[in-house]
């Protein structure tokens, strides 16, 4: 008889092997079906030109949650992340501005933009790390449930309201204007400089089909301020290796606990028998049985495909059809024969050992807004650009390098569907490259080899619905309970057995663990 499994891991990105790890590190049976042949997911490391390898599509290690590293022992399974030391902004006139780990070289460098901007931005980042504390104590949790009347969910309830209440009056209100503003907006009441609100705000946008004045994106803000390495908040890095390094280090821990992982397995639909999830059928046929299914993929996969709608109360399956995934990001990875040189401040400095945002103003940033709001990319994009070879030489041949471009915006639903991407694609790419040009002027002769990634494209290869990279926006109405639907915030679903350990859980996307982690330890407190 074929053997059956405690739980079979349906996808095998960093959310579900970090769900599998802990199920059996827990003692239970664990297969992971992954149907690429690389594990990973959205967060892997492929060299895609002889010597070259890139982290394709995730980048920077931002959101990881620094217990799940702890409690896998991941930096013994190789996970070694290389802090970011900059964040720099080029200006078209030959200016730039560059936001140091050093609060006084900071300092600095904003004073030559304005005085007060220098003198308020040190409190603005205290106040940012006690909100991001604050809501520490929210993503490191299941989603609180405001429905039940379990004592168990109302002590939750009312320990959240006493923390809420110990920030003091002005971090409440603070929060709370935080729900409803827009980035720009919140960051209106602290800076005059559009030099540097212009920067600061685009971590609103990331993972939304949203500009810097919608409203709501004050709130994704504070989601990206809570990057923490060793303690720290606002700390991001570089995996060493690439960003598959940290897939391969929760693989490698979920081996060693007993996991079996099975690469090129597809898995055609869901075992569904009144109701309950028994296994999973794979594209070869052959059948699979577990006493629960995990299921790391976005909701529209996940129940309007392997599921099927015929098994779905029309209620929910309504709410999975409302799901906004709206994917708005594509990425170019490019492969350089030298270093790229940024005009306004020439050379391979510190300050390009972080990330580099191609955002030169607030206004800059709504126009590449507006063209994608009806159906085309952005010809000027906003970009967030690494050179991860600079500080990770094991990446390119010697004198050789990588640069990774994230870009913000390209509309999934582009004017004529998302199907005509292709035709637009090397468009698209030109758009980008020429962006670059001009704060860069080498690059287009440096390139040796370049891959462009459409949101179309992100489809295709990892299975993300409409190229999402969070599965389902950062807004508010798909947060914490509500994410991703009313009632099912739990990690589990309205099929019995069926769990899911995605991003499209709580607490959100990035490459973050936090949902597979938590998706676990939900399930392991039902079955002991």
């Amino acid at each position: 008889m074929p053997r059956k499994y405690d739980a079979i891991i349906v996808g095998g990105g960093h959310n579900g092997l970090v769900c599998a790890a802990y199920l059996a590190k827990a003692g239970k049976s664990v297969l992971v079906l992954e149907r690429r042949h690389v594990l990973g997911g959205a967060a892997v490391t492929e060299e895609l030109h002889p010597g070259f390898k890139f982290s394709v599509f995730a980048y920077v290690v931002s959101l990881f949650r620094p217990h799940i590293i702890r409690e896998l022992n991941l930096a013994r399974h190789g996970l070694e992340i290389i802090p970011l030391e900059a964040s720099f902004l080029p200006l078209p006139d030959g200016d730039s501005l560059c936001r140091w780990a050093d609060p006084q070289l900071t300092r600095r460098e904003i004073e030559r933009f304005s005085k007060k901007d220098a003198e308020v931005y040190a409190e603005f980042g205290q106040t940012m790390m006690k909100m991001a504390f604050f809501a520490k104590s929210i993503i490191d949790h299941p989603a609180p449930d405001p429905t039940s009347r379990k004592l168990s969910e109302l002590l939750k309830m009312l320990g959240l309201a006493k923390r809420f209440k110990s920030l003091g009056s002005d971090l409440t209100y603070l929060h709370l204007k935080m729900l409803t503003m827009s980035a720009l907006d919140f960051l209106d009441m602290w800076f005059e400089s559009d030099v540097l609100k212009a920067p600061m705000s685009v971590s609103g946008i990331i993972g939304t089909f949203l500009g810097v004045r919608s409203p709501g994106t004050a709130y994704v803000l504070l989601h990206h301020y809570m990057g923490e390495i060793d303690g720290a908040f606002r700390s991001w890095g570089f995996a060493k290796g690439g960003m598959g390094r940290v897939s391969l280090a929760v693989a490698s821990a979920a081996l060693e606990f007993g996991t079996e992982i099975r690469t090129e397995a597809p898995v055609r639909q869901f075992l569904i028998k009144n109701n309950s999830c028994k296994g999973v059928v794979l594209e070869n046929g052959d059948e699979l049985e577990a006493k629960a299914v995990f299921s790391s993929l976005d909701p529209n996969r996940t129940f309007m495909r392997l599921v099927g709608p015929m098994h779905l109360d029309p209620e929910f399956r309504q709410q999975i059809r409302r799901y906004k995934l709206r994917g708005s990001s594509g990425k170019v990875n490019l492969a350089l024969d030298r270093f790229p040189e940024f005009a306004c401040r020439p050379g391979a400095g510190p300050h390009l050992r972080g990330d580099v945002a191609i955002a030169p103003s607030t206004q800059y940033l709504e126009k590449a807004y507006d063209q994608a709001k009806y159906g085309e990319f952005s010809e000027r994009p906003y970009l967030n650009i690494v050179i991860p070879s600079l500080v990770d030489p094991s990446l390119a041949p010697p004198g050789k390098h990588i640069l990774s471009a994230f870009v913000q915006y390209a509309p999934y639903h582009r004017d004529g569907g998302p199907q005509t991407w292709p035709k637009h694609r090397e468009a698209f790419g030109d758009a980008v490259v020429d962006t670059i040009a001009e704060y860069c002027p080498n690059i287009k002769e440096s390139i040796l080899y370049r891959q462009v990634l459409t949101p179309f494209d992100i489809e295709q290869m990892t299975g993300l619905s409409e190229g999402n990279i969070f599965q389902g926006e950062l807004s508010m109405e798909q947060m914490l309970f509500l994410r991703p639907a009313p009632g099912w915030a739990r990690y589990r679903s309205p099929i019995r057995n069926l769990w899911m350990c995605g991003s499209a859980n709580h607490p959100g996307g990035g490459v973050m663990g936090a949902p597979g982690e938590l998706a676990a330890k939900t399930y392991l407190g039902t079955v002991r």
